[in-house]
């Protein structure tokens, strides 16, 4: 396999980050849409997550055929896995929603999606940063941010969920999603770290 050295690797890199950025904001926007629209769009959101794994795939060969990277290669591996996680867990989450057949969804449920989708819009802003690694703060305090009042929401939801809900089944299918949409915004937050690790190594 050819051997490649930046700059010319290295552009590509980053331009394959956006390309994830982008893949994660539309595929959040389209769970939040999803939710708040109550039809799902678990199709669009698996087509995603397969343009995403080839992304991601081609971080790794990029990485394999790279000589120099700009970043150490650990941390291009680990924010393409984080970035990818991001997806996964919105896709599956699209998929419990469907498998549940749940046709009424949530206040609760709505709220995370709507911050899901503007943590979405966080991250693809970094990304499109991430070369230079300036101004990236502002987004991770956003995600932060975000992320914490999405822990907030998913308490209130779920202590909701157990003094209200009597049917077992519909109260072990809730607890799923909200679980799920809580782990996929903890995955964002995940990936602002990563971002932020990288900034302070490669300042």
């Amino acid at each position: 396999m050819k051997l490649s050295l930046i700059p010319q690797g290295g552009k590509r890199f980053y331009d394959l980050f956006r390309t994830q950025g982008q893949l994660v904001s539309e595929t959040l926007t389209e769970l939040s849409k999803s939710l708040l629209e109550g039809k799902s769009r678990h199709a669009r959101l698996r087509d995603l997550e397969h343009q995403c794994d080839e992304a991601t795939h081609q971080i790794h060969n990029l990485v394999n055929s790279t000589f120099v990277t700009p970043i150490d290669q650990e941390d291009i591996l680990l924010l393409a896995s984080s970035l990818d996680d991001v997806i996964d867990l919105a896709e599956e989450t699209g998929d419990k929603i469907d498998l549940y057949q749940i046709r009424m969804i949530s206040d609760p449920a709505k709220a995370m999606g709507e911050h899901l989708a503007k943590a979405g819009t966080e991250i693809a802003g970094a990304l499109d940063r991430l070369e230079g690694f300036a101004q990236l703060k502002p987004h991770r305090l956003e995600i932060h941010r975000l992320e914490n009042e999405g822990d907030r929401i998913t308490r209130e939801a779920i202590g909701e969920l157990f003094s209200n809900v009597s049917d077992a089944s519909e109260l072990v299918k809730w607890k799923d999603i909200y679980d799920l949409l809580e782990a996929t915004m903890d995955a964002c937050e995940h990936a602002a770290n990563v971002m932020e690790t990288i900034s302070i190594k490669n300042a």
